[in-house]
Protein backbone atom coordinates (compact mmCIF):
# COMPACT_ATOMS: atom_id res chain seq x y z
CA UNK A 1 0.00 0.00 0.00
CA UNK A 2 1.25 3.45 -0.70
CA UNK A 3 1.10 6.51 1.31
CA UNK A 4 1.43 10.23 0.53
CA UNK A 5 4.20 12.39 1.55
CA UNK A 6 1.83 14.31 3.98
CA UNK A 7 0.62 10.41 5.52
CA UNK A 8 4.38 10.37 6.24
CA UNK A 9 4.95 13.62 8.08
CA UNK A 10 2.01 12.84 9.77
CA UNK A 11 4.16 10.25 11.71
CA UNK A 12 6.74 11.55 14.64
CA UNK A 13 10.21 9.07 14.95
CA UNK A 14 12.43 10.39 17.02
CA UNK A 15 15.35 9.38 19.00
CA UNK A 16 15.44 8.48 22.73
CA UNK A 17 17.97 7.20 25.06
CA UNK A 18 16.88 4.84 27.19
CA UNK A 19 16.61 5.38 31.08
CA UNK A 20 15.17 2.26 32.72
CA UNK A 21 14.41 -1.34 31.86
CA UNK A 22 12.28 -3.74 34.16
CA UNK A 23 10.57 -7.21 33.09
CA UNK A 24 7.34 -6.87 31.96
CA UNK A 25 5.99 -10.85 33.18
CA UNK A 26 2.47 -10.11 32.80
CA UNK A 27 2.73 -9.36 28.91
CA UNK A 28 1.45 -12.25 27.14
CA UNK A 29 4.97 -12.59 25.33
CA UNK A 30 8.26 -12.29 26.91
CA UNK A 31 8.80 -7.96 27.00
CA UNK A 32 10.30 -5.51 28.79
CA UNK A 33 9.02 -1.97 29.90
CA UNK A 34 11.24 0.61 28.85
CA UNK A 35 11.29 4.48 30.03
CA UNK A 36 12.76 6.37 27.38
CA UNK A 37 14.01 9.76 27.21
CA UNK A 38 12.54 12.08 24.09
CA UNK A 39 14.03 14.81 25.08
CA UNK A 40 12.98 18.37 26.30
CA UNK A 41 10.28 19.16 24.42
CA UNK A 42 8.54 15.47 24.39
CA UNK A 43 10.19 14.11 28.07
CA UNK A 44 10.09 10.54 29.03
CA UNK A 45 7.73 7.86 27.76
CA UNK A 46 7.30 4.35 28.64
CA UNK A 47 6.18 1.29 26.34
CA UNK A 48 6.31 -2.60 26.19
CA UNK A 49 9.20 -4.20 23.37
CA UNK A 50 9.16 -7.72 23.03
CA UNK A 51 12.97 -8.00 23.05
CA UNK A 52 14.22 -10.04 25.11
CA UNK A 53 15.51 -12.50 22.58
CA UNK A 54 18.23 -10.55 21.39
CA UNK A 55 18.74 -7.91 24.59
CA UNK A 56 19.37 -8.27 28.12
CA UNK A 57 18.31 -5.21 30.45
CA UNK A 58 21.57 -3.88 30.79
CA UNK A 59 22.30 -3.66 27.36
CA UNK A 60 19.47 -1.70 26.95
CA UNK A 61 20.50 0.76 29.15
CA UNK A 62 21.60 4.14 27.80
CA UNK A 63 21.19 2.84 24.14
CA UNK A 64 19.75 5.19 21.43
CA UNK A 65 16.73 4.10 20.25
CA UNK A 66 14.07 4.89 17.07
CA UNK A 67 10.23 5.57 18.56
CA UNK A 68 6.98 6.68 17.16
CA UNK A 69 5.70 9.48 20.00
CA UNK A 70 2.33 10.57 18.80
CA UNK A 71 0.68 7.16 18.55
CA UNK A 72 -2.57 7.41 20.84
CA UNK A 73 -1.43 5.83 24.71
CA UNK A 74 -2.54 2.02 24.57
CA UNK A 75 -3.15 -0.29 27.38
CA UNK A 76 -0.95 -3.34 27.29
CA UNK A 77 -1.72 -5.36 30.76
CA UNK A 78 -1.05 -3.05 33.64
CA UNK A 79 0.61 -0.54 31.73
CA UNK A 80 -0.61 2.05 29.02
CA UNK A 81 2.11 1.92 26.28
CA UNK A 82 2.75 5.82 25.14
CA UNK A 83 5.24 5.40 22.21
CA UNK A 84 6.42 2.53 19.49
CA UNK A 85 9.86 1.41 19.81
CA UNK A 86 10.96 0.60 16.06
CA UNK A 87 12.90 -2.69 14.83
CA UNK A 88 13.51 -5.05 12.10
CA UNK A 89 11.27 -8.27 12.96
CA UNK A 90 12.88 -11.81 12.28
CA UNK A 91 10.37 -14.27 13.97
CA UNK A 92 10.35 -13.39 17.55
CA UNK A 93 14.02 -11.40 16.55
CA UNK A 94 13.63 -7.96 16.81
CA UNK A 95 16.69 -5.99 16.26
CA UNK A 96 16.26 -2.02 17.00
CA UNK A 97 16.99 0.54 15.15
CA UNK A 98 18.75 3.61 16.00
CA UNK A 99 21.26 6.43 14.85
CA UNK A 100 25.09 5.54 14.18
CA UNK A 101 26.77 7.82 16.36
CA UNK A 102 24.71 9.76 19.77
CA UNK A 103 22.46 12.59 18.61
CA UNK A 104 20.15 14.71 20.97
CA UNK A 105 17.20 13.48 22.17
CA UNK A 106 14.13 14.29 20.60
CA UNK A 107 16.14 14.90 17.40
CA UNK A 108 13.54 14.14 14.85
CA UNK A 109 13.96 11.23 12.12
CA UNK A 110 13.06 12.32 8.52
Amino acid sequence: MEISWNDFEKIEMRIGTILKVKDFPEARNASYQLYIDFGSLIGVKKTSAQITALYTKQALLGRQIVGVVNFPSKQIGPMMSECLVLGAVSGKEVTLLHPDMKVENGLRIS
